[in-house]
């Protein structure tokens, strides 16, 4: 699977980029992009790929740079972008659906770890120290919208930020953690319409301040047998969150080596490049 995986991929940074007449340059932005992702599909550290007897005998051809150049050279704006365009094209390849889901995945590391970035926060029922993954899910793109930030950064704010950039229209189901105002306020000036169980279901009433009236038209429709199917149904993200760590080279817990949120971002981001390729070739029912 690892082969085929690495095929695809290959295949596809090579579609993306199209800077082919640079000069006096040893290795390109997509040598960079391919050889770091050779590095993530075998959850080894970037030095490990930087080793041509960590190589097929096929690719040992090529020169392989230093560690300190990938290290540099991750790090250009041109290399960023380069990976977020081979995620967004997998994920343009497919019609999206109507209603998509919106949600956290705790990313947690060691208590005693020395990364100053990474924060306390709750992370499934306990607290713990680390990152969070949001995301907003697609049953047929994948993860179309996702940040990593520490894991006691408002949940409220970077869901602000995803509704924000996601496209307009459509339906967006979250748990009752979303039930806030300023996030229906943000889905409903895209045409987005959201909805979330009652964060006090047990309020007889809405009290006395001021709410969003895209929250209450939506409180008018959430017991409606439509609505009510969209909540059942939102665990589909928990779903594509297993899936997500679960299948060959998935996210699994964060290994020592990636510490620091640009290191998270970008580790997390070539899993997710090669998630998106699993489950459009190489999953058993492929979307």
């Amino acid at each position: 699977m690892e082969s085929e995986l690495y095929k695809k991929v290959y295949q596809i940074i090579m579609e993306v980029y199209r800077k082919t007449n640079l000069k006096r340059i040893k290795f390109t932005d997509a040598d960079i992009v391919l050889i770091y992702l050779w590095a993530v599909l075998h959850d080894r550290p970037t030095c490990w790929a930087c080793s041509k007897k960590n190589w097929p005998i096929y690719y040992r051809k090529r020169s392989l740079p230093d560690p300190s150049t990938m290290c540099r050279r991750l790090r250009k704006q041109d290399i960023q972008q380069l990976l977020k365009e081979a995620e967004k094209s997998l994920a343009n390849t497919i019609g999206r659906k109507i209603c998509r889901w919106i949600d956290a995945k705790p990313l947690t590391i060691s208590g005693s770890t020395t990364d100053k970035q990474a924060g306390f926060g709750y992370a499934a029922g306990c607290k713990g120290k680390g990152y969070k993954l949001y995301a907003i899910g697609d049953d047929k793109q994948g993860f179309v919208q996702w940040r990593i930030r520490p894991m006691n950064y408002s949940e409220e704010v970077v869901a602000r930020e995803l509704i924000s950039e996601t496209d307009s229209e459509g339906y967006l189901v979250g748990d009752s953690a979303y039930d806030k105002n300023s996030l229906y306020e943000t889905a409903g000036r895209k045409a987005i319409r959201l909805f979330a169980p009652r964060r006090y279901k047990n309020s007889k009433s809405l009290g006395h301040r001021k709410h969003s009236r895209y929250r209450l038209s939506s409180l008018v429709r959430l017991e409606t047998p439509f609505v009510q199917d969209m909540l059942e149904n939102r665990d589909n993200i928990e779903r594509m969150f297993g899936q997500l760590t679960s299948f060959g080279c998935g996210l699994k817990p964060l290994p020592s080596w990636v510490r620091g949120l640009f290191r998270v971002e970008n580790w997390v981001r070539g899993k997710m490049i090669f998630f998106q390729i699993w489950r459009q070739y190489v999953s058993p029912n492929p979307v």
